[in-house]
Formats: C-alpha cells, sequence, structure tokens
C-alpha cells in the first residue's frame, strides 16, 4: 500500500480536523502572480470555511481579481504527529451587512478567549461595517494523518 492511501483522511475524519482547529492559512495570488500567504480566525458555514477581512485588505484586493485560493490547516509538532487539510477552491463573496455581521459571529464565537457575549457581538457588529466575508467553495481537497504511519 502507498503512504498516500495510508495517511489520507475519511471526509468524516477532514470534518473533525475542520471543526476542532481556529486558525487556517489562505494564499491567494498576488498581481505579479506569487502567492500571498496569511493566516486567518475561521468559521464553519454547514460544513464550509467561513472567514471575512477588511475590504480593503492585500487577500480581499486579490480575491476580487482572482477568487482562486487554497486554505492549510494544520495540526502536530513532530512528524509522526502531523495532520493537515488542504482544500483548494474558489470564494463565495459576501458583501451586504448581515451576511458578513453573521459570518464574523461564526469566526469570533471561535477565538480563544473571547470577551463576554455582547461585548463580543458589539465588536463583530461595529467590525463588519468595513468588511467583507467570504465561503470557500471547495474543488479539491487533499489530507494526511502522520500518525497513521507508526501504528
Amino acid at each position: 500500500m502507498k503512504q498516500r492511501s495510508t495517511v489520507r483522511m475519511s471526509a468524516a475524519e477532514v470534518a473533525a480536523v475542520l471543526e476542532a482547529a481556529r486558525k487556517v492559512q489562505i494564499a491567494t495570488i498576488n498581481p505579479d502572480g506569487t502567492p500571498h500567504l496569511v493566516t486567518m480566525f475561521y468559521g464553519l458555514h454547514d460544513g464550509e470555511l467561513a472567514f471575512w477581512t477588511s475590504r480593503d485588505s492585500q487577500k480581499a484586493r486579490n480575491l476580487r481579481r482572482d477568487p482562486r485560493l487554497t486554505c492549510l490547516v494544520e495540526d502536530g509538532d513532530d512528524y509522526f504527529e502531523l495532520r493537515g487539510v488542504q482544500v483548494t477552491g474558489v470564494v463565495r463573496v459576501i458583501e451586504d451587512l448581515p451576511g458578513v455581521t453573521q459570518i464574523g459571529r461564526l469566526v469570533a464565537a471561535r477565538l480563544p478567549g473571547s470577551p463576554p457575549p455582547e461585548a463580543l457581538t458589539a465588536y463583530v457588529e461595529r467590525a463588519a461595517v468595513k468588511r467583507v466575508a467570504y465561503l470557500v467553495e471547495v474543488r479539491r481537497t487533499v489530507s494526511w494523518d502522520h500518525r497513521r504511519l507508526v501504528t
């Protein structure tokens, strides 16, 4: 059996990794073709990765020009602990205030050490005015769980 098939996770395992994690590395395409890579907090909306950012950020400008991106959620420090999910897809843009606010709530609810709910709600409502949100429409998923290499 090839190592690739040994470490590949099932759809349920991929969903569990995405549910447990809070941060995703997002790669968009700069105007010169180079990758623009950032780490973002994210939420899940009906199983899809969801994130928001300032309307004027580099990633927002990149996604307006080219909606393709790659997202990476990973875990583990030692080689035999590494787990990861790479999602390649395109974004669906959400610009209306109620939609952006909804995604903001999903993201904020997963932040570590979040303030009390009323303070978090106030933050999301203030921030949403200057933000845009995205849902990632998956075109391809690649996963690995190196813990399987030692069992």
